[in-house]
């Protein structure tokens, strides 16, 4: 009994951390957007709040944690709600099983850098994750009986089955070349500079445009499009319960990024030696470093496409996804196990 209660405290340690740090990556990749686009655009962006306007992201929370919560007296109450829950739960849930380093090495136990990092199915684990999270977003519309809602819940739905079809398809390649669902071992396989990037190009471009599309990020930004949805799914949502579904958008943004640096770019693996002793928490706060700056490194990436590319219309989305992308997809298992017979 001691033993369990040991390993429920160490869960709790862990999860309280991966909360923390989610919400404050999503604070730090608002301002960023802030400060990005504005430099695209030739703007100065937040300068006010703060020095240099750092402080801008905490005033955003106060205003949304004092607005009023409006909600229609016609919507569906317990759904309301449950919707930006289900929406910003699954986004931090999803961290489970993502590895930010190897491991630590204290008294021949080896402790996992990451809530449980080691679970031999975390790929299908964050691909289940992610799939759920559509009803979020399709409750939310539904719920708020309101028809701009509602086409924008039904918008998301049909996008993010579409794109998720592809998506899990592009993985198939480097599924069929490492042999595993564990993302600790699929980081594994990648040591030095043998990136899936480098194997699976074709497979990684389609990945990268469907974590656009399930994230609802310009060019794919459709359930919210402001000329013919007002605001799409989160119409009628205010306060907190807007600001809910706001963090889930930035905190899918960076779960895309971590899953493409873990899956295509050597995860926490860094290419050359450091002289640091394996299992040392020196080289996991180094491994950990590396990980993290290849996720603000598309991060940055997300929100540069945001305000270079323009938006697409319905139909070209729906061309993409089911004419392009899926048959891309399949292609790239075909070419990848003709690769695999022939060269082994």
């Amino acid at each position: 009994m001691p033993e369990i209660g040991w390993i429920l405290v160490e869960a709790g340690v862990k999860a309280v951390f991966i909360v923390i740090l989610i919400l404050s990556a999503a604070a730090v990749s608002v301002y960023a957007e802030r400060r990005v686009s504005a430099i695209i655009q030739l703007r100065l962006g937040p300068n006010r709040v703060g020095p240099f306007g750092l402080l801008q992201p905490i005033a955003d929370v106060f205003k949304l944690f004092w607005k009023e919560d409006v909600v229609p007296k016609a919507a569906d109450m317990g759904f309301h709600r449950l919707a930006p829950v289900i929406s910003l739960g699954i986004a931090i849930a999803v961290y489970a099983v993502i590895p930010f380093a190897h491991y630590i090495e204290i008294g021949g136990t080896k402790y996992y850098f990451g809530i449980a990092p080691n679970v031999n199915i975390g790929l299908l684990y964050i691909l289940a994750m992610t799939s759920v999270s559509v009803y979020g977003i399709t409750l939310a519309g539904w719920s708020s009986n309101n028809k701009y809602s509602l086409f924008g819940g039904l918008r998301s739905s049909a996008q993010m089955i579409s794109y998720e079809l592809s998506m899990g398809l592009s993985l198939i390649g480097v599924l069929m070349i490492t042999g595993t669902l564990s993302l600790n071992e699929i980081v594994l396989q990648q040591s030095g500079w043998g990136w899936n990037v480098f194997v699976q190009p074709l497979g990684f471009i389609i990945f990268l445009v469907s974590s656009f599309a399930e994230t609802n990020r310009t060019p794919f930004d459709l359930p919210e499009a402001e000329p013919e949805l007002v605001g799409g799914f989160n119409t009628e949502y205010s306060g907190m319960k807007f600001g809910m579904f706001f963090l889930a958008e930035y905190a899918n943004m960076a779960t895309a990024s971590a899953f493409i640096v873990l899956v295509y770019f050597g995860g926490w693996q860094i290419p050359f030696d450091i002289g640091l002793g394996a299992g040392s928490i020196a080289l996991a706060l180094v491994q950990f470093a590396w990980f993290l700056a290849k996720v603000i490194f598309f991060i940055l990436f997300f929100i540069w496409v945001r305000w270079t590319v323009p938006r697409f219309r319905y139909d070209q989305l729906m061309n993409l996804g089911w004419k392009v992308l899926l048959p891309l997809a399949i292609l790239n298992i075909v070419i990848t196990g003709v690769w695999i017979m022939i060269f082994g």
